[in-house]
């Protein structure tokens, strides 16, 4: 299992979710048209840091009621928080609604669900669900959704730990997640420790760029020696 020390979840919470997916474009070039978010989500708190976390993975449904009752759905139930708790912290929760074009019919996720997972460890949610409660969230619990709903009408845990695709995003249970009111994406936990190092070679060479750019007098001409000056950076 890939382990998440603080050292690196400070690298990786200094730098925005654009300027990871552009250091991966680096580091792993063949995942440059995959493994982020390519479908938009709502923030609820675009003011927070970005998540950075380790996948616990799950599915519901809440268009119809849930064939399991009684016990067998308690079991269930607690055999999901059980998941959350005992997974490595911190975590993001990556949750798919499998009810397909009525997705975000009801909501798993409101004041209680938020501090209960933020109890067991979790630093937010990534949903193409819906949520709800939005002013009684946790403190500091982070919501990323396809929606904003009154309801959990029938909601329930269908599934856990396994793979998921998320507002076309495919997670697996123990994925390194970064995200951001931009949206999320998947880091590659053997490039992990290179992204900081990589974002910042970057941020360098565009600096030379816009710097330029914001000279008076910037033309085509300037355009193409600051092109090359960037260039020179490595």
């Amino acid at each position: 299992m890939f382990e998440l020390t603080n050292e690196l979840i400070a690298d990786l919470q200094s730098i925005d979710t654009p300027t990871v997916c552009n250091a991966l474009e680096v580091l792993s070039p063949e995942r440059r048209g995959y493994g982020y978010t390519t479908q938009p989500l709502v923030c609820v708190r675009p003011e927070l840091p970005p998540m950075v976390g380790i996948a616990r993975t799950a599915c519901i449904r809440a268009a119809h009621p849930s064939h399991l009752a009684g016990r067998e759905a308690g079991d269930l139930a607690q055999r999901y928080y059980a998941y959350v708790d005992e997974g490595p912290k911190p975590s993001v929760v990556v949750m798919q609604d499998l009810d397909g074009p009525q997705r975000g019919y009801g909501s798993f996720w409101g004041e209680v669900n938020s501090n209960i997972h933020k109890g067991l460890g979790a630093l937010g949610l990534i949903t193409d669900g819906s949520v709800r409660d939005i002013p009684d969230i946790a403190e500091g619990f982070q919501l990323m959704a396809d929606r904003i709903g009154p309801s959990h009408a029938y909601v329930h845990v269908v599934d856990f730990a396994r793979p998921v695709t998320v507002a076309g995003m495919r997670v697996s249970d123990g994925d390194l997640v970064h995200a951001d009111q931009h949206g999320a994406v998947v880091i590659p936990a053997e490039v992990a420790d290179k992204v900081k190092d990589a974002a910042d070679l970057i941020a360098r060479q565009e600096r030379v760029i816009i710097e330029a750019a914001q000279e008076p007098g910037f033309n085509m001409d300037r355009l193409r020696k600051a092109w090359g000056d960037s260039a020179e950076i490595h």
